[in-house]
């Protein structure tokens, strides 16, 4: 079986090293096997496994303890499959309203540009509608606050 350094490991897995060894510290990885002559870490599939794993809980945002109960409910297979289910839907959620919010201030930063491309053209019409809708943009970027 292949074994893998620390810095293997981080290259593999995408995480860093210090992530690494912090989520051997907290449990979600590991236990990490060591070199009898150095003491080094050696990590095996089994390990890149779940650190891809943990490296894909981590992008979209999967905090510590939702990692852990992620992973322990991958273990449980099938009977922990709603709760799988529910755990990550949790976060789809999560998801769905930052990228609500990211489109709102996206709209925010093209209206203001149009208003300045009316100022620009010296066009006050145009300017005046454009504030109207900056107006009722501002008040939903308030809202996802």
């Amino acid at each position: 079986m292949a074994t893998f350094t620390i810095r293997g490991m981080s290259r593999r897995s995408g995480l860093s090293e210090p992530t690494l060894r912090y989520y051997e510290d907290v449990g979600l990885l590991g236990p990490v096997a060591r070199d009898e002559n150095s003491g080094h870490r050696r990590y095996d599939e089994r390990d890149l496994d779940t650190a891809e794993i943990l490296a894909c809980l981590r992008a979209v945002g999967v905090g510590i303890e939702d990692m852990r109960a992620y992973l322990a409910n991958r273990a449980r297979g099938r009977t922990a499959a709603a709760e799988q289910r529910d755990l990550l839907l949790r976060y789809a959620e999560r998801v769905e309203a930052e990228l609500a919010a990211r489109r709102v201030r996206l709209t925010y930063l093209r209206e203001k540009a149009a208003l300045w491309d009316a100022r620009d053209r010296g066009d006050g019409a145009a300017e005046k509608h454009i504030t109207d809708r900056l107006l009722e943009t501002v008040g939903r970027l308030e809202a996802t606050r």
